[in-house]
């Protein structure tokens, strides 16, 4: 660990400059504070800091709609991406959004208006995408993954300059359309949207979720074991890709077991505890979460539901949302040594 001696002797050296030293100590001050405004057991997650965020985002969505409107008026279509003109307003509107996202990202440090910015800055760029493949003639599906591909490397570059953890989760959505497009292209897997779910059960449709589902969560580890006191946003772009990871590895495992049943139930609930022992292990609610309730999305949009099954869920989640602290204690304490282990987040002691 760097002291303030080691700055100092840096400073005297001139390996860094005065300012750049203060920088850096104000920066380990910050973390340590934030360190240590955590409560134990806790998973961090900040959607607003205020009203006025809220205030802010009403605003920057009404102008968007209202610039939309008038971008119309100007010979872009919006809503059917087709023509220079639309490819030259939408890439207008990026580079405005992204001024604006300078002020409320880069020097307010505003959640709420950031996370609205990167949703328009998506929409914006899958129009700007969906143009362009027009105007080269592409086929519906090639068309698809153009546009979905455009948002992938326009968010892409978001991420490097705004560092918006949501951008995250925009990404992981449009590489997996990018490949479903071009898996769909070929009558690969189903190219409708009514048939999309009910397909996902298995062939090269479930295969596709599931290895996306696991990507997204390799990666989402990779930044959380980079942050175990989650107190950057490293540690919040781990928690989006952890909400989008969930549903796409139980998909395809939840729509096989309702298949078979009463004994499909039982089952995925076994599979559901599966994922909490795991959700417990890196301290992730947000896994379980979201894996719980698209299982219950599943149960209720595409068979007949089971009073059984979402009972035991809530049970357990009110259960497991009770004793967490006391749960993960345990289990850490109960699991030999494997890799990684020291960069989760701290646990302490069953006692």
């Amino acid at each position: 660990m760097i002291e303030d001696k080691d700055l100092r002797a840096a400073v005297q050296r001139g390996l860094i400059t005065e300012a750049q030293a203060a920088g850096l100590l104000a920066m380990a001050d910050a973390r340590r504070q934030a360190r240590d405004q955590v409560e134990p057991g806790e998973e961090p997650f900040v959607l607003f800091k205020g009203f006025n965020e809220i205030f802010i985002v009403i605003g920057l969505s009404i102008l968007f709609l209202g610039w939309s409107l008038l971008a119309t008026a100007f010979g872009a279509e919006v809503f059917m991406p087709a023509g220079a003109d639309t490819v030259l307003l939408a890439a207008i509107t990026i580079f405005g959004l992204s001024v604006v996202q300078r002020y409320f990202t880069l020097q307010r440090r505003m959640i709420a208006p950031s996370i609205a910015l990167a949703i328009m800055t998506a929409l914006s760029a899958f129009v700007l995408g969906s143009a362009l493949a027009d105007m080269m003639g592409l086929s519906p599906f090639a068309r698809a993954a153009a546009s979905w591909g455009m948002v992938g490397a326009v968010m892409l570059g978001h991420y490097r300059v705004f560092r918006v953890p949501f951008d995250a989760a925009i990404i992981a959505a449009a590489g997996f359309s990018v490949v479903w497009a071009l898996l769909a292209g070929r009558g690969l897997v189903p190219g409708n949207s009514p048939s999309l779910l009910h397909m996902s059960r298995g062939g090269a449709l479930g295969a596709l979720s599931l290895v996306f589902g696991l990507l997204c969560f390799a990666l989402a580890m990779r930044f959380d074991m980079s942050d175990p006191h989650r107190v950057s946003t490293r540690s919040t772009t781990g928690f989006w890709l952890h909400v989008v990871a969930a549903p796409a590895i139980i998909n395809t495992l939840a729509l096989r077991l309702l298949d078979h049943g009463q004994m499909g139930q039982v089952l995925l609930l076994a599979v559901l505890l599966g994922l909490a022992v795991v959700a417990i292990v890196i301290d992730r609610r947000s896994f379980l979460v979201s894996g719980s309730g698209y299982a219950i999305w599943l149960i209720f949009g595409l068979f007949d539901g089971s009073a059984l099954i979402i009972l035991f869920l809530g049970l357990g989640l009110v259960l497991l949302g009770a004793q967490w602290d006391r749960l993960r204690s345990t289990i850490m304490n109960a699991l030999p040594g494997f890799p990684g282990k020291d960069r989760l987040p701290p646990y302490g002691s069953t006692a």
